[in-house]
Protein backbone atom coordinates (compact mmCIF):
# COMPACT_ATOMS: atom_id res chain seq x y z
CA UNK A 1 0.00 0.00 0.00
CA UNK A 2 1.33 3.39 -0.88
CA UNK A 3 -1.47 5.75 0.56
CA UNK A 4 0.23 9.04 1.55
CA UNK A 5 -0.45 11.29 4.84
CA UNK A 6 -2.94 13.24 5.06
CA UNK A 7 -5.05 16.50 3.67
CA UNK A 8 -4.63 19.53 5.25
CA UNK A 9 -5.78 19.76 9.48
CA UNK A 10 -5.60 15.76 9.56
CA UNK A 11 -4.09 14.63 12.46
CA UNK A 12 -2.09 12.36 9.59
CA UNK A 13 -0.94 15.59 7.97
CA UNK A 14 2.67 15.04 6.91
CA UNK A 15 4.61 17.46 9.83
CA UNK A 16 6.46 19.14 7.21
CA UNK A 17 3.76 20.07 4.90
CA UNK A 18 1.77 21.58 8.17
CA UNK A 19 4.32 23.85 9.71
CA UNK A 20 5.34 24.86 6.00
CA UNK A 21 1.87 26.15 5.33
CA UNK A 22 1.92 28.18 8.98
CA UNK A 23 4.95 29.93 8.62
CA UNK A 24 6.58 28.03 11.30
CA UNK A 25 9.48 26.34 8.84
CA UNK A 26 11.03 27.40 5.45
CA UNK A 27 11.79 24.05 3.98
CA UNK A 28 10.51 20.56 3.74
CA UNK A 29 13.25 19.20 5.71
CA UNK A 30 13.03 16.79 8.70
CA UNK A 31 15.80 18.50 10.48
CA UNK A 32 14.30 22.23 10.58
CA UNK A 33 11.35 20.47 13.35
CA UNK A 34 12.40 21.09 16.38
CA UNK A 35 11.16 18.98 19.71
CA UNK A 36 10.37 19.04 23.32
CA UNK A 37 10.67 15.76 24.87
CA UNK A 38 9.44 14.04 27.74
CA UNK A 39 6.80 17.50 28.16
CA UNK A 40 5.08 15.60 31.10
CA UNK A 41 4.46 17.28 34.33
CA UNK A 42 2.88 20.90 34.33
CA UNK A 43 6.14 23.14 34.80
CA UNK A 44 7.68 21.37 31.34
CA UNK A 45 4.83 21.17 29.50
CA UNK A 46 4.30 25.13 30.20
CA UNK A 47 8.06 25.93 29.25
CA UNK A 48 7.12 23.60 25.72
CA UNK A 49 4.24 25.63 25.12
CA UNK A 50 6.26 28.94 25.76
CA UNK A 51 9.28 27.08 23.59
CA UNK A 52 9.84 27.43 19.72
CA UNK A 53 9.20 23.71 19.60
CA UNK A 54 7.05 22.58 16.52
CA UNK A 55 6.80 19.11 18.28
CA UNK A 56 5.73 18.06 21.95
CA UNK A 57 6.15 14.70 22.82
CA UNK A 58 4.89 13.28 26.26
CA UNK A 59 4.59 9.81 27.77
CA UNK A 60 1.05 8.62 28.75
CA UNK A 61 0.16 5.65 31.60
CA UNK A 62 -2.51 4.81 33.89
CA UNK A 63 -1.47 6.36 37.59
CA UNK A 64 0.07 3.56 40.00
CA UNK A 65 -3.16 3.41 42.54
CA UNK A 66 -4.50 0.98 40.80
CA UNK A 67 -7.84 1.69 40.71
CA UNK A 68 -10.74 0.43 38.64
CA UNK A 69 -11.59 4.35 37.02
CA UNK A 70 -7.53 5.76 36.84
CA UNK A 71 -7.33 8.65 34.42
CA UNK A 72 -4.31 8.67 32.06
CA UNK A 73 -1.66 10.75 33.42
CA UNK A 74 1.52 11.97 32.01
CA UNK A 75 4.89 10.38 33.15
CA UNK A 76 7.29 8.37 31.84
CA UNK A 77 8.67 4.85 34.34
CA UNK A 78 9.73 4.73 36.74
CA UNK A 79 7.61 7.43 37.46
CA UNK A 80 3.74 6.28 38.26
CA UNK A 81 2.36 9.25 39.30
CA UNK A 82 1.98 12.92 37.96
CA UNK A 83 1.01 16.44 38.82
CA UNK A 84 -1.38 16.58 35.34
CA UNK A 85 -3.71 14.29 33.75
CA UNK A 86 -3.53 13.54 29.48
CA UNK A 87 -6.63 16.00 30.14
CA UNK A 88 -5.38 18.40 31.65
CA UNK A 89 -2.70 18.36 29.12
CA UNK A 90 -4.66 17.87 26.16
CA UNK A 91 -6.78 21.29 27.63
CA UNK A 92 -3.62 22.92 27.15
CA UNK A 93 -1.63 22.19 24.02
CA UNK A 94 -4.94 22.84 22.40
CA UNK A 95 -4.54 26.60 22.77
CA UNK A 96 -1.36 25.78 21.09
CA UNK A 97 -0.18 25.16 17.51
CA UNK A 98 2.18 22.62 18.21
CA UNK A 99 2.10 19.05 17.01
CA UNK A 100 1.49 16.08 19.02
CA UNK A 101 3.42 13.41 19.76
CA UNK A 102 2.35 10.47 22.81
CA UNK A 103 3.68 7.74 23.60
CA UNK A 104 2.36 4.71 25.13
CA UNK A 105 4.54 2.18 27.31
CA UNK A 106 1.53 0.16 28.04
CA UNK A 107 -2.10 -1.38 26.36
CA UNK A 108 -3.72 -0.69 29.21
CA UNK A 109 -3.54 3.45 29.08
CA UNK A 110 -4.13 3.47 25.38
CA UNK A 111 -7.86 3.22 25.26
CA UNK A 112 -8.85 5.37 28.19
CA UNK A 113 -6.49 7.94 26.26
CA UNK A 114 -8.43 7.48 23.06
CA UNK A 115 -11.64 8.11 24.44
CA UNK A 116 -10.66 11.52 25.96
CA UNK A 117 -8.57 12.55 22.60
CA UNK A 118 -11.86 11.79 20.78
CA UNK A 119 -13.46 14.16 23.03
CA UNK A 120 -10.89 17.24 21.46
CA UNK A 121 -10.93 16.13 18.13
CA UNK A 122 -12.23 18.80 16.52
CA UNK A 123 -10.11 21.05 18.45
CA UNK A 124 -6.73 19.40 16.95
CA UNK A 125 -6.73 20.44 13.80
CA UNK A 126 -3.12 19.22 13.29
CA UNK A 127 -0.65 16.45 13.24
CA UNK A 128 -1.33 13.42 16.12
CA UNK A 129 1.43 10.91 16.43
CA UNK A 130 0.65 7.90 18.62
CA UNK A 131 3.54 6.10 19.86
CA UNK A 132 4.63 2.68 20.88
CA UNK A 133 7.72 0.17 21.10
CA UNK A 134 6.09 -2.78 19.30
CA UNK A 135 9.33 -5.24 18.64
CA UNK A 136 12.51 -6.23 20.65
CA UNK A 137 15.44 -4.10 19.13
CA UNK A 138 19.06 -4.06 19.60
CA UNK A 139 19.78 -4.52 23.28
CA UNK A 140 16.06 -4.17 23.96
CA UNK A 141 14.93 -5.65 27.16
CA UNK A 142 12.26 -3.54 27.83
CA UNK A 143 8.52 -4.68 27.94
CA UNK A 144 6.99 -4.34 24.22
CA UNK A 145 3.42 -2.87 23.40
CA UNK A 146 1.69 -5.55 22.22
CA UNK A 147 1.33 -4.46 18.37
CA UNK A 148 -2.26 -6.00 17.20
CA UNK A 149 -4.40 -4.62 19.90
CA UNK A 150 -2.37 -1.40 20.29
CA UNK A 151 -3.15 -0.78 16.34
CA UNK A 152 -6.14 -2.23 16.38
CA UNK A 153 -7.73 0.19 19.59
CA UNK A 154 -6.12 3.32 17.88
CA UNK A 155 -7.80 2.84 14.33
CA UNK A 156 -11.04 1.75 16.11
CA UNK A 157 -11.34 5.27 17.54
CA UNK A 158 -8.78 7.36 14.66
CA UNK A 159 -8.37 5.84 11.52
CA UNK A 160 -6.66 8.81 9.94
CA UNK A 161 -3.72 9.34 12.59
CA UNK A 162 0.16 9.15 12.49
CA UNK A 163 1.79 5.55 13.85
CA UNK A 164 5.55 5.76 15.62
CA UNK A 165 6.25 1.93 16.00
CA UNK A 166 9.61 1.31 17.04
CA UNK A 167 11.56 -1.24 18.90
CA UNK A 168 12.96 -1.40 22.46
CA UNK A 169 16.65 -0.67 23.07
CA UNK A 170 19.43 -0.69 25.08
CA UNK A 171 22.81 0.87 24.89
CA UNK A 172 25.74 -0.06 26.50
CA UNK A 173 29.20 1.90 26.82
CA UNK A 174 31.58 -0.99 27.93
CA UNK A 175 30.71 -3.13 24.83
CA UNK A 176 30.02 -3.57 20.99
CA UNK A 177 26.51 -2.07 20.58
CA UNK A 178 24.87 -3.85 17.62
CA UNK A 179 22.41 -1.74 15.09
CA UNK A 180 18.90 -2.67 14.15
CA UNK A 181 19.59 -6.33 12.40
CA UNK A 182 17.44 -7.60 9.18
CA UNK A 183 15.39 -9.67 10.96
CA UNK A 184 14.42 -6.36 13.06
CA UNK A 185 13.31 -4.17 10.13
CA UNK A 186 11.40 -6.88 7.97
CA UNK A 187 9.57 -8.12 11.13
CA UNK A 188 8.16 -4.38 10.82
CA UNK A 189 7.74 -3.83 7.28
CA UNK A 190 5.63 -6.80 7.72
CA UNK A 191 3.52 -5.32 10.39
CA UNK A 192 3.49 -1.86 8.54
CA UNK A 193 2.73 -2.99 4.86
CA UNK A 194 -0.90 -3.73 6.05
CA UNK A 195 -1.29 0.21 7.68
CA UNK A 196 -2.92 2.75 5.32
CA UNK A 197 -1.91 5.19 7.89
CA UNK A 198 1.76 7.30 7.47
CA UNK A 199 4.29 5.42 9.87
CA UNK A 200 7.55 7.41 11.62
CA UNK A 201 10.18 4.55 12.96
CA UNK A 202 11.91 6.17 16.17
CA UNK A 203 15.34 5.06 15.90
CA UNK A 204 18.46 5.59 18.57
CA UNK A 205 21.18 7.74 17.30
CA UNK A 206 24.28 5.85 18.80
CA UNK A 207 22.82 2.85 16.24
CA UNK A 208 22.20 3.97 13.31
CA UNK A 209 25.33 4.61 12.05
CA UNK A 210 25.77 0.40 11.88
CA UNK A 211 22.25 0.11 10.35
CA UNK A 212 22.04 2.39 7.78
CA UNK A 213 21.37 -0.27 5.07
CA UNK A 214 18.54 -2.18 7.02
CA UNK A 215 17.20 1.24 7.92
CA UNK A 216 17.39 2.93 4.20
CA UNK A 217 15.35 -0.35 2.67
CA UNK A 218 13.42 0.05 5.20
CA UNK A 219 12.42 3.39 4.42
CA UNK A 220 12.34 2.57 0.34
CA UNK A 221 9.47 0.02 1.15
CA UNK A 222 6.87 3.12 1.39
CA UNK A 223 6.56 6.75 1.13
CA UNK A 224 4.26 6.60 4.06
CA UNK A 225 7.41 5.62 6.10
CA UNK A 226 10.04 7.89 7.91
CA UNK A 227 12.63 8.22 10.30
CA UNK A 228 12.41 9.64 13.82
CA UNK A 229 16.40 9.53 15.16
CA UNK A 230 15.84 9.80 19.37
CA UNK A 231 18.83 9.96 21.42
CA UNK A 232 19.07 8.43 25.43
CA UNK A 233 20.65 10.46 27.93
CA UNK A 234 23.77 8.86 28.28
CA UNK A 235 24.28 7.62 24.77
CA UNK A 236 27.77 8.41 23.25
CA UNK A 237 27.52 9.14 20.13
CA UNK A 238 29.24 11.28 17.57
CA UNK A 239 27.41 13.78 14.76
CA UNK A 240 29.13 12.09 12.14
CA UNK A 241 26.69 9.32 12.95
CA UNK A 242 24.05 11.28 12.01
CA UNK A 243 25.74 12.67 8.89
CA UNK A 244 25.42 8.98 7.57
CA UNK A 245 21.30 9.19 7.85
CA UNK A 246 21.68 13.00 6.40
CA UNK A 247 24.10 11.86 3.62
CA UNK A 248 21.84 8.73 2.47
CA UNK A 249 18.34 9.45 3.18
CA UNK A 250 15.62 11.76 1.85
CA UNK A 251 15.55 15.24 3.99
CA UNK A 252 11.97 14.71 4.37
CA UNK A 253 11.93 11.46 5.61
CA UNK A 254 13.98 12.15 8.78
CA UNK A 255 13.63 14.14 11.90
CA UNK A 256 16.05 14.65 14.72
CA UNK A 257 14.42 14.62 18.16
CA UNK A 258 18.04 14.73 20.09
CA UNK A 259 19.65 15.90 22.75
CA UNK A 260 21.87 19.36 23.53
CA UNK A 261 24.88 19.73 22.61
CA UNK A 262 24.19 17.32 19.73
CA UNK A 263 21.32 18.86 18.34
CA UNK A 264 23.09 22.44 18.02
CA UNK A 265 26.56 21.18 16.17
CA UNK A 266 24.40 18.86 14.21
CA UNK A 267 21.96 22.05 12.90
CA UNK A 268 24.92 24.01 12.74
CA UNK A 269 26.72 21.56 10.70
CA UNK A 270 23.93 21.26 8.29
CA UNK A 271 23.48 25.06 8.25
CA UNK A 272 20.28 25.17 9.87
CA UNK A 273 19.43 27.78 12.09
CA UNK A 274 19.08 26.86 15.67
CA UNK A 275 16.42 29.22 18.51
CA UNK A 276 16.99 28.59 21.35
Amino acid sequence: MTATAGGPGSWSENILEYFLRNNLTTTEDGAEIVWYHAANHKAQLNEALKSKAHMIEADVLLPGDGSEYSQPIMAHPPETNSDNTLQEWLTAVIKSNKGIKLDFKSLAAVEPSMMLLENVKRHLKRPVWINADILPGPNGNSRVVDAKPFIDTVTSFFPDVTFSLGWTTGWHPEKVNEGYSWTMVKEMEYICKELNQPVTFPVRAALVRQSCSQLLWLLKKSNRYSLTIWTGKNDNYSIEDLFCIRDHFDKKQVFYDILEPQNHEFKEAIGIKVNL
